[in-house]
């Protein structure tokens, strides 16, 4: 286990004051990073706390675990369409719906702001229950800019767009403008003094997405008079600190590209970082610092948690191919020494690996969190929560596009059932986050490929090697159940789970196609055998004990197994004996 205002340039491009203007406003922005106090109430609202290695979010004073489901982009848009939704989420045991607000929406003329269909949301989310997370479409949807409103789209000088090589003009706002930055940030600042104001007692909404997968398309950075100025000037020594200071914890890949250019302590972007990758690192850096702006303004009217999703980087594929310079795991330090008003990032998993690129945002710096994954109508949903919850200490879960479930019983059930014994643990996960005492694992899936909303069977290698994990004093082997890898599943098996160790030599398990056998730690331990060993159903707002499990359900005494195609759970007390 792993235990943590602004004013636009519109001066020629060839004066000297239009040189020293724009300089001037990226200084500016540059400079909107910094400390920030907490108000006063915070501890009220929906805050994030660290407890032992986990970072958990903490709701109305107690820690919150989020069986979420983000909702498809223009769901939010209608709330005729959501009429016939909403129920359907909450029999379907999600606590929590990840709900976008566009921008183009909610401000169709500049300063003139309709938050009705959000406070409609709000309306239906408490009647059914649920908490909302609100994700902000705003200067970056998917690294585009196609939620800004009207008045921006249509006002291209003064809203400048990001730049090819070629100059020819993308449809992504330029990050380096102080119009676009101060346009986003007011809007934004307006949505979270309203939002205070609707719901600063009931706490419905606990969280907020700053933008939405940001990045830079086409190419690895902008290009154009103010970008390329930008980019022949010297890294700022904000980041050179940092890079100094967090040197031994760097991802491996910045590490290298910082290595590879002989560490130098300043220069230029190019020089510093080199040709091939400077660019990349470039757009990190000013994306991070233009959201960051965006994000503390928004927490200047209240102050919810805010976090950043990330559309990872494919395999094979280079920067500009890829949305270049966000949030990727390969870029994580960038942001984190650029936008400290994010409190932390998060991946957008759509490849099948799912640990592997759930593992670089497991630190002590960034609490995990997955806002989308693929998966709701797939089979590694249930192994992929139960990994996320206990190898990650993650505080909650989300599969993407959450409402198209609406009309499919066998998917909506799936779901039922693997947030239902979720929600009935909940108190157990959390408490064994915070002391370190949980482990989650999932057979691997080797393919690398993207799986966006795939809908034919898995063909990749599944790799089913046996993996170990030690929790108190006992070491246990995993085995996983083969199922049927290329069955109707667009993800195949689904084999995995999460084990905790709630007292000590007592454990619970929770999963699907896992066989668990054991053995004390110590060397003089003799031998281990199983003393009691229940199943657990979820009942009311936690769990009973079904049947007593023995004889050929644990091979005499031998094994705790949990069987493939559903999901389930069991509490078990090891002995030893000579």
């Amino acid at each position: 286990m792993r235990h943590r205002r602004l004013a636009t340039i519109e001066r020629s491009p060839g004066s000297r004051a239009w040189w020293v203007a724009a300089f001037a406003v990226l200084a500016l922005i540059a400079g909107t990073c910094g400390a920030r106090a907490a108000p006063a109430g915070a501890a009220a609202i929906p805050h994030l706390a660290a407890c032992g290695p986990a970072i958990q979010l903490h709701v109305d004073g107690s820690p919150y675990l989020m069986l979420g489901g983000e909702l498809t982009n223009s769901a939010s848009s209608s709330p005729g369409y959501m009429d016939g939704v909403w129920a359907r989420l909450r029999g379907m045991h999600l606590n929590t719906v990840l709900l976008p607000v566009s921008w183009q929406q909610i401000e169709p003329r500049r300063g003139a702001f309709d938050f009705s269909v959000l406070d409609d949301m709000v309306r239906s989310a408490r009647a059914h229950h649920l908490h909302l997370v609100l994700l902000w479409f705003g200067s970056w949807k998917n690294s585009t800019s196609s939620y800004a409103p009207s008045w921006v789209k249509r006002d291209y000088r003064t809203f400048p767009r990001a730049r090819l090589p070629s100059g020819e003009p993308t449809d992504i706002l330029s990050a380096l403008s102080a119009a676009n930055v101060a346009a986003d940030s007011a809007a934004f600042a307006a949505l979270l003094a309203h939002v205070k104001r609707i719901d600063g007692v009931a706490h419905t909404i606990l969280m907020v997405q700053v933008e939405n997968e940001v990045g830079m398309l086409e190419a690895s950075r902008e290009h154009g008079a103010v970008a390329d100025a930008a980019y022949a000037a010297q890294v700022p020594q904000t980041l050179m600190a940092y890079l100094a200071t967090h040197r031994a914890t760097l991802r491996p890949w910045l590490l290298g590209v910082w290595k590879q250019h002989g560490f130098r302590e300043h220069g230029t972007w190019r020089e510093v970082f080199g040709a091939a990758d400077g660019g990349e690192i470039f757009t990190a850096w000013w994306d991070a610092r233009y959201v960051n702006a965006v994000a503390r303004a928004g927490k200047q009217a209240y102050d919810l948690p805010m976090y950043v999703n990330a559309a990872l980087n494919r395999p094979g594929k280079r920067a500009g191919e890829f949305p270049s310079g966000g949030p990727v795991p390969r870029d994580i330090d960038i942001w984190k020494a650029a936008a400290p008003a994010i409190d932390f990032l998060s991946p957008d998993i759509y490849f099948y690996n799912f640990g592997h690129w759930l593992d670089p945002y497991h630190r002590p710096d960034n609490a995990t969190f997955i806002p989308e994954t693929r998966g709701v109508r797939s089979g590694r949903v249930a192994a992929n929560a139960a990994y996320a919850f206990g190898e990650d200490l993650a505080m909650g879960f989300s599969p993407f596009a959450i409402d198209t479930l609406s009309e499919v019983a066998a998917y909506r059930d799936r779901i039922a059932r693997v947030y239902g014994y979720l929600a009935a643990l909940s108190r157990e996960i959390l408490a064994a986050q915070c002391a370190g005492t949980i482990t989650g694992f999932h057979s691997v899936m080797t393919e690398p490929g993207y799986a966006f909303q795939s809908t034919g069977p898995y063909a990749g290698p599944v790799d089913l090697a046996p993996q170990v994990r030690v929790l108190g004093n006992y070491r246990f082997r995993i085995e996983f159940d083969r199922g049927d890898p290329h069955g109707t599943d667009a993800d195949g098996q689904l084999a995995g789970g999460l084990l905790m160790e709630t007292a000590p030599g007592t454990f619970i398990v929770a999963g699907s196609g896992v066989t668990l056998s054991f053995g004390s730690t110590a060397p003089d331990a003799g031998r281990t055998g199983i003393d009691m060993d229940w199943e657990l159903l979820p009942a009311g707002n936690g769990w009973r004990h079904g049947r007593l499990l023995n004889g050929d359900d644990t091979v005499e005494g031998r094994v705790i197994r949990l069987p493939p195609g559903e999901w389930s759970a069991q509490e078990f007390s090891l002995y030893d004996y000579r």
